[in-house]
């Protein structure tokens, strides 16, 4: 039967790279696996093509890849494996299999898919809840950097701390980024084992993954479908409904107030209080961004008409055009994961556009909010006395017709 040694790491850590150096020495492997996916691998081999500004454009994934840098920043700071990025121990295993013409077999899910059904898995609210999370972790690791101790993370009460953390502000989100990748490890790894049933496995993963792992290897009718965790998530679509929500509930408001009998200037300040709280909220956090000043007017100028249309967004016009004025370099894609502090990071063009587009799509949605919150009081005029006789107005108007 196929002997299998999984040993659990902590990136960025030297003590780690010297316990894979020694298990490879030691075990002996026939194969060893380790927690890579190609793209990632290609990456750290540097076969890969780093993306450009136009790829991200093309994509428009912006949220989801604002997430995936914030959470390869904290990865580097304190050397949580949370699979975005490979570890020098990582390279060290490949390094040492190579040498000794070891297979190399990769075991984690492809990253892309991970990150999509991290980010679609998460509902509105443990979205905002996940990223002011992630803030404020980052912001406590940058204060307590010097004093943390790297090799405490591979202490499991410290790992279930850290994942217990995680759970908590995101449930959904933990599940995609750590469960179903442990399952997925977990049939790689049965997999290996059924092919190559005298051999010796040597899998190198992620401290924070090796109990889920072994949990699964040890209880494998415990397992999920293969199939069910290697294809994109299907999600209901909210943000489209909300989309089209908020173009039928301002349409309709609109017909209230035009059929109301206020007056044509009570209609025409409604549709000018749209243009405005949009146009200024989507040009103010875009400079919040550190977006430029044509970046901010393209905003101000298009956010009244993306905020109703579902299939549109003011920040998608904003990075386009900071992307223009930035021009970001290709090494910047890889000089966002070199990066040693936030700061540095936000001074990155790419970053920047990405940042600015993430950033224009909030206030453009707190503008929404904020318009039907604040319309009636600007305009002075009673809510339910406007409804009531527009609605009469249209009905009597409609018969009418009829």
């Amino acid at each position: 039967m196929a002997e299998l040694k999984i040993v659990g790491t902590a990136h960025v850590s030297q003590k780690s790279v010297d316990e894979v150096r020694a298990a490879i020495e030691e075990f002996h492997p026939d194969i060893v696996a380790i927690e890579l996916d190609p793209a990632r691998y290609s990456a750290l081999k540097k076969q890969a093509r780093d993306p450009t500004v136009e790829d991200v454009l093309e994509v428009r994934n912006f949220n989801s890849l604002l997430v995936q840098w914030l959470l390869s920043y904290l990865q580097r700071k304190i050397g949580v494996d949370v699979g975005v990025e490979p570890g020098a121990e990582m390279k060290i295993a490949i390094a040492e299999a190579e040498s000794r013409g070891i297979p190399i077999a990769l075991v984690d899910r492809d990253i892309r898919l991970t990150l999509l059904r991290f980010w679609k898995s998460m509902g509105i609210i443990e979205k905002i809840k996940m990223v002011f999370a992630l803030i404020y972790s980052i912001a406590e690791v940058d204060n307590v950097e010097q004093q943390f101790d790297i090799e405490s993370l591979k202490e499991q009460d410290i790992i279930d701390a850290v994942m217990e953390e995680f759970r908590r502000f995101s449930p959904n989100g933990a599940h995609a980024l750590i469960d179903e990748r442990d399952a997925y490890i977990a049939h790689q790894l049965i997999l290996l084992k059924a092919q190559r049933p005298e051999g010796r496995i040597l899998a190198i993963v992620g401290a924070g993954h090796r109990q889920g792992i072994n949990d699964y290897i040890e209880h494998p009718q415990k397992l999920p479908p293969f199939d069910a965790l290697a294809k994109e998530p299907k999600s209901f679509p909210w943000a489209k409904i909300f989309g089209f929500a908020v173009t039928g509930l301002f349409a309709f408001l609109l017909a209230a107030i035009a059929f109301s009998g206020v007056g044509l200037m009570v209609l025409l300040y409604a549709l000018l209080f749209w243009i405005v709280i949009h146009g200024v909220l989507a040009a103010v956090f875009t400079l919040i961004a550190g977006g430029h000043p044509y970046s901010a007017l393209t905003c101000f100028a298009v956010a009244w008409m993306t905020s109703l249309n579902p299939l549109l967004h003011a920040g998608w016009f904003a990075a386009y055009v900071e992307a223009k004025v930035r021009k970001p370099p290709v090494s910047d894609f890889r000089k966002i994961y070199e990066c040693d502090s936030i700061g540095e990071m936000a001074r990155v063009p790419l970053f920047k556009v990405v940042l600015v587009a993430a950033l224009a799509n909030l206030g453009s949605l707190i503008g929404t909010f904020l318009y039907f919150i604040l319309i009636f009081p600007l305009l002075h005029i009673d809510p339910v006395t406007v409804i009531s006789a527009g609605l009469h107005n249209m009905y009597a108007w409609a018969s009418m017709l009829i």
